[in-house]
């Protein structure tokens, strides 16, 4: 528990330098706040992953089936809000256009598997590997360094590549790496199980990422640009309280209650394989959706 603490220093100085360094700004127009929207989305969210939570005990289990069925409800009250009031929470025709869609389902689903999966990587390193927790956090080392070298790569090549390659190649690079880590067992390596798998990681999402925040942005309108960019976050976010709550059940599943190192890199392997499949999924919606022209969406039109 007094892990979490160490993010109250941080939130400290982020606090300090929004006050002293960020200047006030204001709509021109009047704006109202969306309650009713903040109220159905805040219920819909938390009864969808109190519900995928409660799956554990199994997809038949009314505190399961119950809570995501009443999630759904707030949900679909929510679009309907948002399509009706006058200052809406979250305009929908930020989030509808096909090629910003895009980049909202790769954010949810790439948020799955990076936070969902990760989670499962440092239980597999801490636990099954025996990595002190300090140790652990620099065996992750290799995944930021290989996501922030990929970044870099793809974005100073965005005017060759354009926005469906590096969007349909990362969450390939993405499933490789949790194929690779299903052959976790009690008896693995880091070296062996777990680098390969967090090279191939970074370098995924170094490509998805990149795209994410530019497709996002690219031709919406000023006062749109705001909530176009928090969904980004917000969309990952919420895939990733999904996937972490579905990948806990899938591992709680297939541990069937043991708890030897066998019985649980058994469930981290279901875990990355079901997050393999998750990381997939990105590559149709860059292929289907993804249709911005690659020299107007980079600023070359006419090079």
């Amino acid at each position: 528990m007094s892990s979490f603490f160490v993010n109250v220093p941080i939130a400290i100085i982020a606090l300090a330098g929004v006050w002293f360094l960020v200047t006030e700004s204001k709509a021109q127009a009047s704006i109202k706040y969306d309650w009713t929207g903040v109220f159905l989305a805040a219920l819909g969210l938390a009864s969808l992953v109190y519900g995928f939570t409660n799956a554990e005990h199994g997809w038949d289990a009314p505190e399961a089936w119950g809570f995501i069925a009443a999630g759904v409800v707030p949900m679909a009250l929510f679009v309907l809000v948002e399509a009706t009031v006058r200052h809406p929470l979250l305009p929908l025709r930020v989030a509808t256009e096909r090629n910003r869609g895009a980049a909202f389902l790769a954010s949810f689903l790439s948020g799955a598997v990076l936070i969902g999966g990760i989670l499962f990587i440092n239980f597999y390193i801490q636990i099954v590997l025996g990595f002190a927790p300090f140790l652990a956090g620099l065996a992750s080392l290799p995944m930021t360094l290989s996501l922030i070298i990929t970044a870099g790569v793809v974005a100073r090549n965005l005017p060759k590549l354009g926005a469906k390659i590096p969007t349909a190649a990362g969450p390939v690079c993405m499933a490789a790496a949790m194929l690779w880590l299903t052959q976790v067992s009690a008896q693995g390596s880091y070296l062996i199980n777990m680098l390969p798998a967090l090279l191939l990681m970074g370098a995924g999402l170094g490509m998805v990422f990149v795209l994410m925040q530019n497709l996002a942005l690219f031709g919406v309108d000023k006062y749109d640009s705001g909530v176009a960019s928090a969904l980004v976050d917000a969309s990952q976010q919420i895939g990733g309280s999904l996937g972490i709550a579905l990948f806990s059940t899938i591992a709680a599943a297939a541990t069937a209650g043991g708890v030897s190192l066998a019985a649980l890199s058994r469930g981290y392997a279901a875990v990355f394989l079901w997050a393999a499949g998750v990381a997939i999924l990105i590559v149709p919606v860059a292929l289907l959706l993804i249709t911005i022209d690659r020299k107007k969406f980079t600023g070359t039109e006419g090079a």
